[in-house]
């Protein structure tokens, strides 16, 4: 299978435009569809903090609807599922810019977005194995011993990372890092956590750069292993960046 699979967009649609057609995507159906039959990957949080997270979230559910993508959905995904539920969440950390352009918009279309995200949310997989279990997509990854199973431990691993239950000065969560004790064969692609450069250790590899926070938007080509990024047109925060020893 080829694949292009696409770090944390969180609302970014231009630098997602330029990367697909940087990838040799066609955009002529207002949708991007590659002419060699390659499908895109999307490994969540879509949304929240950029400036066009409706925009990416009807694309990302047309590709999905026609069978031209995978999307697996990451933890800003499924609070804006919560959100679009009725449920009560706090209206923070980037979901009040989702929400303000879903409330600027006219009763009718916001009840159509509502319904495509809530199917598109729906009908993903938590995570998605591919190429015969060579190939996994994971929003913030997963261990080794958790694949192939659905349980609400594995649920929060994927969503949120290897956190560790006590947080940050910033009030982010500690997370442990997960791939450097990974041993398994598959490759598995993930997000969530923003890193200057594509972090490949042992086989996985981190694409989530920080579109959102000026850093780039990054493609992983599989099975080429290769990665193709473009530069965020936002302002760059250097301290959302996350640094490994």
């Amino acid at each position: 299978m080829k694949i292009d699979i696409i770090g944390d967009i969180h609302g970014c649609y231009a630098e997602f435009v330029t990367l697909t057609k940087q990838l040799g995507y066609e955009w002529e159906r207002g949708i991007p569809i590659h002419r060699g039959g390659r499908k895109l990957g999307f490994v969540g949080d879509l949304t929240d903090r950029g400036p066009q997270s409706l925009k990416t979230i009807e694309t990302v559910y047309a590709l999905v609807e026609q069978n031209l993508a995978y999307y697996v959905p990451g933890n800003h995904c499924n609070k804006l599922y919560r959100f679009f539920l009725g449920r009560n969440v706090q209206i923070t950390h980037g979901l009040e810019t989702t929400v303000a352009e879903y409330h600027a918009l006219p009763p009718s279309e916001q009840a159509m977005m509502k319904k495509k995200f809530i199917k598109l949310y729906e009908n993903a997989p938590l995570y998605a194995q591919l190429d015969h279990g060579n190939l996994i997509i994971a929003h913030a990854g997963i261990r080794q011993d958790y694949i192939g199973k659905y349980d609400k431990k594995v649920q929060t691993f994927v969503l949120y990372g290897d956190i560790t239950g006590e947080t940050n000065p910033d009030g982010t969560p500690v997370r442990r890092d997960w791939a450097k004790y990974y041993k398994g064969t598959a490759w598995i692609v993930y997000g969530h956590t923003p890193v200057k450069e594509p972090r490949i250790v042992n086989r996985t590899i981190n694409i989530d750069t920080g579109c959102v926070f000026g850093g780039k938007l990054t493609a992983f080509r599989y099975p080429e292993m290769e990665t193709v990024s473009v530069p965020s047109s936002l302002p760059y925060v250097p301290e959302k960046f996350k640094s490994f020893d």
